[in-house]
């Protein structure tokens, strides 16, 4: 080497000492949030109620979207329990599965033996899981429990409990605990005599029981596990039975699922090498399955709340994908305004118990009552609607994905995504490649 170029080259190295290390990319995230039985009119009565008809939910702002179809590998109408193992293992099972298909063990996608949930888990990766419902519905237990029955809710808590992930939030203390054992909500009712909150406080878990308690989590926790409620953080009734008991629609001492979904994001965003988050808001579907429309919309706005948080987290963190659907539309709920012709939906009167055809009509306060209204328009008019309902069951409703962030570009692309195409973006993205 001659003398210039030993000096040039001395020179380099001098500069580069005194400049910043170039920024390596960051490992990615994805957040999955399965606001459960919510197809696109019932977004609409969401934003009828909380922005008005002119208005737009944080749902509305997430800028791409799909036709999402949720069939079964042996029916049209996607389950809860197997829509989720659809969507945490990428294979298309039978409606009654939870983890499995139907009673048969099942791989990845990708050819892990396990969830992408587990599978995240297995490469290093954090895990957080987050319902407003019990630690044993399926749109979170299934990316980390398989059972041949959906009903067996000891084993699929003590199942979730082992899983693992840094971070679980939820309800269902009931099944944590030995029958005949006091809990903060109530009493256990497991059969096996085993105490899963004193395995959790074994395994390093820091234990919340409220809202007030989860807000005061350290700065610092990894380790976070709450149990919110004896089973759900809702009471998933109609209006008419709520009203007879007393009952409010959410439990007051729980949290919501965005303040869930906040707690979560403080420790998963600590994740070296990224992390998965699973959320659902489960309420949604169970206020739709029993034609609550009070108590599906209320549903509904927390929904949009947790998405704000999601929105949010994304602009800051641009290394993650955000994407939200559900697997089918609970009770088929659809709004409906006043009629030329007809005077049945006005403000401040009762509505019919029920339209020409026989569905039922809810208004603010069940069947019968007073009409909704809307939040004001652009104009400051305010609108009187009615919610009717199609059914008390699951339907293939009109449901779309929709996403912000890493990735989510491919959602709009795509135009109709299939089930096992949740999986694949998700995968695509944690991994950064395909899962097959």
């Amino acid at each position: 080497m001659n003398r210039r170029s030993l000096f040039a080259s001395t020179a380099a190295l001098a500069l580069a000492a005194h400049m910043p290390a170039q920024a390596q990319p960051r490992p990615a995230n994805v957040i999955f949030f399965h606001p459960d039985g919510f197809g696109v009119a019932a977004w609409g009565a969401v934003r009828m109620v909380s922005v008005g008809p002119d208005g737009r939910t944080e749902w509305d702002r997430l800028p791409h979207s799909a036709v999402y179809l949720g069939h079964m590998k042996d029916g049209l109408t996607g389950t809860s329990h197997g829509g989720a193992t659809t969507h945490a293992f990428g294979v298309r099972v039978q409606a009654d599965s939870f983890g499995l298909d139907g009673s048969a063990r099942i791989r990845s996608l990708s050819g892990f033996e396990g969830s992408i949930a587990k599978e995240a888990l297995a490469r290093g990766k954090w895990v957080g899981l987050v319902n407003s419902g019990a630690a044993y519905e399926p749109g979170t237990a299934a990316f980390v429990a398989s059972t041949v029955r959906r009903n067996s809710l000891a084993e699929i808590t003590d199942l979730v409990t082992q899983s693992g992930v840094q971070v679980h939030l939820a309800g269902g203390e009931r099944w944590y605990l030995p029958r005949g054992t006091q809990g903060r909500f109530g009493e256990g009712a497991r059969e096996d005599g085993v105490n899963l909150i004193e395995r959790l406080r074994a395994q390093g878990y820091t234990l919340v029981f409220t809202k007030e308690e989860l807000a005061a989590v350290p700065e610092g926790t990894q380790k976070l596990w709450g149990i919110f409620a004896h089973d759900h953080s809702f009471n998933d009734r109609n209006e008419e039975t709520l009203a007879r008991e007393n009952l409010p629609h959410y439990v007051p001492t729980a949290p919501s699922i965005a303040e869930m979904s906040e707690a979560a994001l403080r420790i998963l965003a600590r994740a070296p090498d990224g992390f998965l988050l699973v959320a659902e808001e489960e309420g949604t579907d169970n206020f739709g399955n029993v034609n609550n429309a009070p108590g599906a919309i209320e549903a509904g706005i927390r929904a949009d709340a947790a998405i704000g948080v999601f929105r949010r987290f994304v602009t800051a963190n641009p290394n993650t994908l955000m994407l939200t659907t559900c697997d089918s539309d609970a009770g088929g709920m659809q709004v409906i305004g006043p009629r030329r012709g007809q005077n049945i939906i006005r403000e401040g009167v009762n509505l019919p118990e029920r339209d020409r055809n026989g569905a039922p009509l809810d208004g603010q306060s069940g069947t019968g009552t007073t009409a909704f209204l809307s939040a004001p328009d652009r104009n400051g008019a305010r609108h009187p609607f009615a919610i009717a309902w199609a059914t008390l069951a699951d339907v293939s409703g009109s449901i779309l994905v929709r996403g912000v962030g890493l990735n989510a570009e491919q959602i709009s692309q795509a135009g109709t995504m299939d089930n096992v195409d949740i999986y694949r973006i998700m995968f695509r993205t944690l991994f950064g490649r395909e899962a097959g």
